[in-house]
């Protein structure tokens, strides 16, 4: 089955009830989709986070390298790493710093314009944290 993008509402409905957090930011970084999950994930609800940077989200560190890595991404029409899962950094609401494994994309017009960034998003905090700490102990 094909979703039609002239029909809204079941487009509406993919983003409501994706198993994961998903995010769509414009070119200019702007936060447009924000779904249920990205609030449980990290904290801010869709009120709080639509029409924000997505820097809201994004660790101060980190905020140089993403930007060069989403100006590149847009030029290009494509992210560097494609479809690969990446474990990055992430921050909550309430200040906790996350690790989310998240997989990104560059969506395009039907020109091939770049329109902004579609993320899918997913909390590995637990299992990174325990990896490391088997690291640390020697295994």
């Amino acid at each position: 089955m094909t979703a039609s993008p002239r029909d809204p509402i079941a487009w509406e409905r993919i983003v409501a009830d994706v198993a994961d957090a998903l995010i769509f930011i414009d070119t200019q970084g702007v936060i447009r989709v924000w779904n249920a999950r990205c609030e449980a994930l990290f904290g801010f609800s869709a009120g709080e986070a639509l029409g924000q940077s997505v820097d809201l989200i994004i660790p101060e560190h980190l905020r140089s390298a993403h930007w060069h890595a989403f100006e590149q991404a847009m030029a290009r029409g494509a992210t560097r790493h494609g479809a690969e899962v990446r474990t990055t950094r992430a921050t909550h609401r309430d200040g906790r710093r996350l690790y989310v494994d998240m997989t990104f994309s560059v969506v395009r017009d039907a020109a091939g314009h770049a329109l902004g960034s579609a993320a899918m998003a997913r909390d590995a905090t637990e299992r990174y944290l325990a990896e490391r700490a088997r690291q640390a102990a020697g295994g």
